[in-house]
């Protein structure tokens, strides 16, 4: 991180903005081009005063989300899990239309709880189709399943990289405080907001073929 820190007072380490903002900005056009596109951005919050944000900015712009323990297969063994996606939606769709009333209540208790336990596990992910074109990481240091899986597959990573990361393993570090509730608000919601700049992009070029 030493490239990316202005210098040490008092034992703690002081980020440099202005690096940044460079490397801020280097996120936000990527991920924008990626919405733009139509892909899809992975958000992933490893640590615990992040899940719900990253939860809730991922949703604001439709994309999947992973919080907690990592969705071990999202990146290499993305069949087994579009396998267990496909599956919830078809157990919501049988308790809807009526179809668990010819079980037993205990059987229905059963699913129930069996379909509690799916919607934990690939809930958040299950508007994908295919491996996403990105993931932004929150907790570098406690990531390193999911950044391992991403290199496998050369899926790029975005993260906000603290003082004790190494930012060289992700393809767009952002140096800062990973740990402080403002700090990961700002980003993520600055992240998200590029996003919704490339989804409007989209749209609107959508929209242009059509009238043609």
């Amino acid at each position: 991180m030493k490239p990316f820190l202005y210098g040490i007072r008092q034992g703690v380490h002081i980020i440099d903005l202005e690096k940044t903002s460079v490397q801020l900005k280097k996120a936000m056009d990527f991920v924008k081009q990626v919405a733009a596109g139509g892909g899809m951005i992975l958000f992933t919050s490893l640590k615990v005063q992040a899940h719900d944000i990253v939860k809730q900015a991922a949703m604001e712009v439709n994309m999947p989300y992973v919080t907690g323990r990592w969705l071990g297969g999202v990146f290499t063994n993305f069949s087994i899990i579009y396998k267990l996606i496909q599956k919830l939606d078809k157990m919501e769709a049988d308790q809807k239309s009526g179809d668990w009333e010819k079980y037993s209540k205990k059987e229905r208790l059963d699913k129930e709880k069996y379909l509690a336990g799916l919607r934990d596990l690939v809930g958040g992910v299950r508007g994908l189709n295919k491996i996403p074109q990105a993931m932004f990481l929150v907790g570098l240091r406690e990531g390193k399943n999911a950044l391992a899986e991403a290199k496998k597959v050369n899926v790029p990573v975005i993260s906000i990289a603290d003082s004790n990361t190494n930012p060289t393993k992700v393809e767009y570090p952002i140096p800062a405080n990973d740990d402080a509730i403002k700090s990961l608000q700002l980003i993520t919601g600055l992240v998200a907001q590029a996003i919704k700049e490339g989804q409007a992009e989209a749209l609107s070029g959508k929209v242009k073929e059509e009238v043609k």
